[in-house]
């Protein structure tokens, strides 16, 4: 029994650091600006996003073309037509794919 509730204390921390770190970053980022896990602010939601896409074989790749290159349309009945800004650049390629993992991991 105690070796059990070691294992599952380990796994716990190994996914709640990595959510933790994702999160810090998408806040570094300006991406709480406009969203939020699981509420729409001016975007949607993350949890709508992952919603959207689960079970596409391309939405990791959507997902960060989204972010990278900004888009607009996808979500107007969301957010009354305003569109995402592009965050390439400003934010590197290697950010972009963490954030659309934790979202599509939610």
């Amino acid at each position: 029994m105690k070796h059990i509730i070691v294992v599952g204390v380990l796994v716990s921390v190994f996914v709640v650091v990595p959510a933790k770190a994702a999160l810090d970053l998408a806040k570094k980022s300006g991406c709480l600006t406009c969203h939020s896990i699981s509420a729409k602010i001016v975007g949607p939601s993350w949890k709508d996003v992952a919603a959207k896409y689960k079970g596409q074989g391309d939405a990791r790749a959507i997902i960060i073309d989204s972010i990278a290159n900004g888009s607009k349309g996808k979500w107007a009945r969301i957010t009354g037509g305003v569109s995402m800004p592009p965050y390439s650049p400003r934010v590197s390629d290697e950010d972009i794919e963490k954030i659309a993992d934790f979202i599509l991991g939610l």
